[in-house]
């Protein structure tokens, strides 16, 4: 069975679902099974909000303050129990919520989904990887074709009402790049995060 919590460089984790909207040409999951101390990332089925909740509880989150969503697979197509199992998480341990979402999940589930989040997100990380659409779509290869524009609107409205949001590419890009990447980042009101290539 796959882990539904797993530590990497010191963050817990949560991999909720293996599902996504996308197929980025970069994907750690194309080249390994897992990360972290995960033996396996690769669920059988998606876990449950009860599974999802007693794997929280088994957790010793001594010394931890933040608990990320971010798995094999966009932790927005599980919303129901992403927002459920954060709240639980806030509730009952007094953890920070970060969400690393690719920002497609309003496309996604055809409703506007940030009002959700911001319930219970303190931190929303958005993978912008490309500053231009052509760019993002060859990199990304989503499975919407107004992918890019409906990622820039879900930034937009995070920005709004959640309290810390960035947008994130990774150092592979250019210099020239990564300077129009921060500058359509702060064009919607959020920061950007440059990453390390992993």
């Amino acid at each position: 069975m796959a882990e539904i919590l797993y530590t990497y460089q010191d963050q817990v984790y949560v991999n909720l679902t293996n599902k996504c909207d996308c197929n980025c040409k970069f994907c750690i999951r194309t080249h390994h099974d897992t990360v972290g101390d995960a033996q396996t990332l690769w669920h059988k089925a998606d876990p449950t909000l009860e599974e999802v909740k007693a794997a929280i509880d088994a957790y010793d989150f001594t010394g931890r303050s933040e608990l990320v969503y971010c798995g094999y697979g966009e932790p927005t197509c599980a919303l129901d129990v992403l927002t459920a199992s954060a709240k639980y998480a806030k509730e009952t341990y007094g953890l920070k919520i970060r969400v690393n979402t690719n920002g497609l999940g309003n496309l996604y589930h055809q409703r506007d989904i940030v009002p959700e989040l911001a319930e219970v997100a303190d931190v929303v990380s958005i993978s912008l990887n490309a500053p231009t659409k052509e760019s993002y779509m060859e990199i990304t290869r989503p499975q919407f074709e107004n992918a890019f524009e409906g990622m820039l609107v879900f930034a937009q409205e995070c920005g709004k009402q959640i309290p810390k949001v960035k947008m994130t590419v990774v150092d592979v890009l250019t210099p020239e790049e990564i300077e129009a990447s921060r500058k359509l980042a702060e064009s919607v009101g959020v920061e950007l995060r440059v990453r390390k290539y992993v």
